[in-house]
């Protein structure tokens, strides 16, 4: 029997990504009590589509293992506009995310009206609470354990956070750097990239049900569309003082391709101090034989071994 190059390829690439690094969930829940303090919003629940409803979620850049002190980016994601922020911090120690928090919401050019994250404890905690309530801010939290209530700032996790930064395992050594990172990422991302939006649901001719989208804008393109409706109506907008010219400035400034080759720089530069750390800690920790196992039966048609030892990195 022959195979093609090709073919060899498509049937060990299930082994290849087994072996490659992925994320790991560090997520803490807090306490009942606090928790149950705050209200739900579940993925159906509708919002009024305007402005200023974001989620927030954090990515953990712990390499192949969740023990000892690494890097958390903290992602902030506008549900009407796509608007994303991004900002790490050397744990997630709310002394330390706090901080995060902060960068966050100086570069928004828009106010928070409602704050929902998952139900971890870096963000259902007494301070973190407080800070919300003093700015008049309403916190809500998602289901345990369904990430579609939070699928906005998730797709965001992939898209902008782990393809931007990778999975490896970054320390205080790589912080400025990634906040660096994230500095042009959100000119990139929020200014320059056009993206659709579902508005509504149709059919086709046999019947079959199909998304509608509205067409291609950039994030920037619907908050200055929201705030020119607002104030149409009578309102006072959405876009804060003194943003809108910083930000036009920002655009005529910015050559697109440049600040590509800025982010692949720097990306180059994390890399080359992460990647020799995060190899040596999947060196000392082994492969996941179980997760192996399971890939190689689904090629083979064998039923897998039980490994009944726990993997190194579920704590």
């Amino acid at each position: 029997m022959t195979m093609s190059a090709a073919t060899v390829d498509r049937y060990l690439r299930p082994v290849r990504d087994a072996a490659r690094p992925k994320g790991i969930a560090t997520t803490r829940p807090a306490g009942e009590l606090l928790r149950n303090s705050i209200t739900i919003r579940k993925a159906g629940d509708e919002l009024d589509g305007l402005p200023g409803n974001v989620e927030a979620d954090t990515v953990a850049h712990c390499g192949p293992s969740a023990r000892g002190e690494f890097c958390r980016t903290l992602t902030v994601v506008d549900f009407a506009t796509g608007w994303t922020e991004n900002a790490s911090a050397r744990n997630n120690a709310y002394r330390n995310l706090s901080r995060a928090e902060a960068m966050i919401e100086e570069r928004l050019p828009f106010a928070i009206r409602s704050y929902d994250n998952d139900n971890g404890s870096e963000f259902i905690n007494a301070e973190f609470i407080a800070h919300l309530q003093a700015l008049d801010v309403e916190q809500t939290r998602s289901r345990p354990y369904r990430k579609n209530d939070q699928a906005t700032v998730e797709s965001r996790n992939n898209h902008i956070v782990r393809r931007h930064a990778f999975y490896y395992r970054y320390t205080v050594e790589e912080l400025d750097l990634l906040n660096e990172l994230w500095e042009l990422v959100r000119i990139k991302a929020n200014l320059f990239t056009p993206s659709k939006k579902p508005v509504g649901r149709s059919s086709t001719r046999d019947g079959r049900p199909r998304r509608v989208y509205d067409r291609p804008m950039t994030p920037w393109e619907r908050l200055k569309r929201f705030d020119r409706e607002d104030r149409g109506n009578g309102g006072s907008g959405f876009i804060l003082p003194g943003r809108r010219e910083q930000i036009e400035e920002t655009i005529a400034a910015t050559n697109p391709a440049e600040l590509v080759r800025r982010i692949h720089d720097i990306q180059d530069r994390l890399e080359a101090m992460a990647a020799p750390r995060t190899r040596r800690l999947e060196k000392r920790i082994g492969p996941d034989m179980a997760y192996l196992d399971r890939t190689l039966a689904r090629i083979t048609g064998v039923t897998p071994e039980n490994h009944n030892e726990t993997p190194a990195d579920t704590d």
